[in-house]
Formats: C-alpha cells, structure tokens, sequence
C-alpha cells in the first residue's frame, strides 16, 4: 500500500517536472492551452475541500509545480483564481485573499507585505483597438512592497502600484501610482499621501 503511494507520488512530481520544462518557457499555443486546463483542474482539486485561508503549504507546493516563484511565507487563498502560475512571483508575507482574480498573461509580481484584498482584478492583458485583427497585448503588473490593493479593485496592463500605496475599494488603476499615496475612483485619482504613525 506505502510502495504505490509512493510510487503514484513520484510519478505526479515527475509529470509536473516535465511539464515544466517543456511547456512553459513555450509561446501561447495549443500545447500551453492545454497545460492551463491541467493547471485548472489540479487547483480545483487540490483546494475544494480546503478551508480558504488554510493549507498554504499545500498549495505553495502545487503553485510552485506549475512554476510559480512564491515565497515560503506567501498566502494566497483557493478561491483565488490564477490565469498562468508560471508568470506568478509572490515575495513573503504577500497576499491574494478570496476571489481574487490573477489574469497574467504577462507577469505579475507582489513584493514584500503586499495585500491583494477580496475580488480585485489584476489584469495584464487587452486587446489592440487600432488593428483590425484585434489582437491580445499584454504587459506585467508590479505591486511593490507594503501596498495593499482593497476590495474589487482593478489593476489594468503594464501598471506598477509604488510602495505603500494603497487602491481603494473598486477604483480602476490604468496609470502607474506613486509611493506612499492613497487612490481611488474610476479612473483612480490621488486623494491624500499616505501616513504611517509615527512617522510624521
């Protein structure tokens, strides 16, 4: 009983192992489309009966499978929808809470102490409008340390979040945001700098 379940084990690291190093260093095509069904599937699995916030060690493990680079202390939450987890990078104490939905065609990177709240959207992809063929551009996202992006946020292609600032509650984010400010509204708009006690 033991020897299969080892054995059964081993052959699901070596398959991940494989699909790794042939898949997704890949362009965009049938073979990667195929790969994110399996990502897809294996997430579902593997979180369904998983309390939301508990399990993070499993689920680092299946993230880091799919060739995710995340931090031993990162928490991301089975609710959270991951589009491509090899373009994924989660520094520690980083954050992606309940429904939040990670569209990474292009990178997406949360530095240190980054919190990515309830149901935001971070999407690293549109459509080219001055082609005909209307073609998918994609750009990264980079959230940098102590940030904290809140609830149903969206965050749109090529945007970086500065460190420390904060996004409010369903703003919409198309412009780079500066360091230490507070923002929101659709388009996001500047509100005030941010102040941490005790430090002016």
């Amino acid at each position: 009983m033991y020897i299969l379940v080892e054995v059964n084990v081993v052959g699901i690291l070596v398959f991940f192992y494989v699909v790794k190093q042939f898949y997704f260093s890949k362009p965009y095509n049938r073979k990667r489309q195929a790969v994110r069904f399996f990502w897809r599937i294996t997430w579902l699995i593997s979180t369904f009966f998983l309390p939301s916030s508990l399990g993070q060690k499993w689920k680092r493990f299946i993230l880091r499978c799919f060739g995710a680079k995340i931090s031993s202390k990162a928490v991301v939450y089975s609710s959270a929808k991951i589009f491509m987890p090899w373009n994924l990078e989660m520094h520690e104490f980083s954050c992606l809470a309940s429904g939040v939905d990670c569209y990474n065609a292009a990178p997406i990177v949360l530095e240190a102490y980054v919190t990515v709240s309830q149901r935001a959207y971070l999407c690293t992809a549109s459509h080219n409008i001055s082609s005909k063929a209307h073609e998918q551009i994609a750009n990264p996202i980079r959230i940098e340390k102590y940030a904290w992006v809140a609830a149903e946020a969206f965050i749109g292609p090529g945007v970086t979040i500065g460190e420390g600032a904060v996004v409010g509650a369903r703003a919409a984010v198309f412009r780079d945001v500066e360091a230490w400010s507070v923002v929101g509204g659709n388009p996001a708009k500047f509100l005030k700098k941010r102040v941490i006690n005790g430090e002016g």
